[in-house]
C-alpha cells in the first residue's frame, strides 16, 4: 500500500528572519491580496465547470486544473510569507506557476475521477475533515484565525525576542497546514484519494 497521498506542500525554514519584519507584512502583501480575490472568485466559477465535466467525462479539464492548482500554489506562498506560517522572509512571486521559492504546493493531475463521486465529496464525505480543519484554521478560508494562526503569532513573538523561529513549532505550524491543503485539494475534486488524517508529508 502506497503511503504518500498526491497532494505535497513543503516550506523550508529562513534560518535568518527578521525579528520585527513579520509586523507588516500583512501591509506588503496587500497587492497578493487583491489578485487573489479577483483569482479565487475565477476559480470557483471553473470548480463549477470542472464538477460537470467530471460528471459527464470523468476527466478534470487540464487546463482548469492548471488554473486551480496555480491558485492555490499562489496562495499558499502568501500565506508562508505571511500569517500561515511566516517561514520565510522572501516576497512572494506573482506567477501561478511552480516557482523557486521556500513554499511549494504540488497536486498529482489525475488521469481519471469517478463521477459519482464527485457530487458527494466535496460536501458529504469531507465533514469530518471540515470540523478538524476549522479548528486549525478558524474557518472556510486559509487564513481566518484557529489554532495555527495563535501558533504562528506565539512564533513571532519568539522571534522578536529571541531571533529565532522554533523548529518543534514550525513543524507543527506545516503539518496543520498540510492537513488543511489536502483536505482542499479534494474538495476542490483534484483527487478521488481521502485525505489522511495526519499533520506528516
Amino acid at each position: 500500500m502506497n503511503d504518500v497521498y498526491p497532494v505535497s506542500l513543503s516550506g523550508e525554514l529562513d534560518p535568518h528572519l527578521s525579528r520585527w519584519l513579520w509586523l507588516v507584512k500583512w501591509l506588503l502583501a496587500i497587492p497578493h491580496f487583491i489578485i487573489l480575490v479577483f483569482l479565487w472568485v475565477a476559480s470557483v466559477f471553473l470548480w463549477l465547470v470542472a464538477l460537470f465535466a467530471i460528471t459527464f467525462t470523468g476527466k478534470y479539464p487540464r487546463g482548469i486544473f492548471d488554473f486551480n492548482l496555480g491558485v492555490m500554489r499562489w496562495t499558499w506562498r502568501v500565506s508562508y510569507y505571511t500569517y500561515g506560517a511566516l517561514g520565510t522572509d522572501k516576497y512572494p512571486p506573482f506567477t501561478l506557476k511552480d516557482a523557486d521559492y521556500p513554499a511549494r504546493l504540488d497536486v498529482e493531475y489525475p488521469e481519471q475521477l469517478s463521477r459519482g463521486l464527485v457530487w458527494v465529496k466535496w460536501w458529504l464525505l469531507a465533514i469530518p475533515h471540515y470540523i478538524v480543519v476549522s479548528f486549525l484554521q478558524g474557518g472556510p478560508g486559509l487564513r481566518n484565525g484557529g489554532l495555527t494562526f495563535v501558533l504562528v503569532i506565539f512564533a513571532a513573538i519568539t522571534l522578536l525576542f529571541t531571533g529565532r523561529y522554533p523548529a518543534s513549532l514550525f513543524y507543527l505550524v506545516m503539518g496543520f497546514n498540510r492537513w488543511a491543503l489536502r483536505v482542499f485539494a479534494y474538495a476542490a475534486l483534484m483527487r478521488d484519494e481521502y485525505p489522511p488524517f495526519r499533520l506528516d508529508p
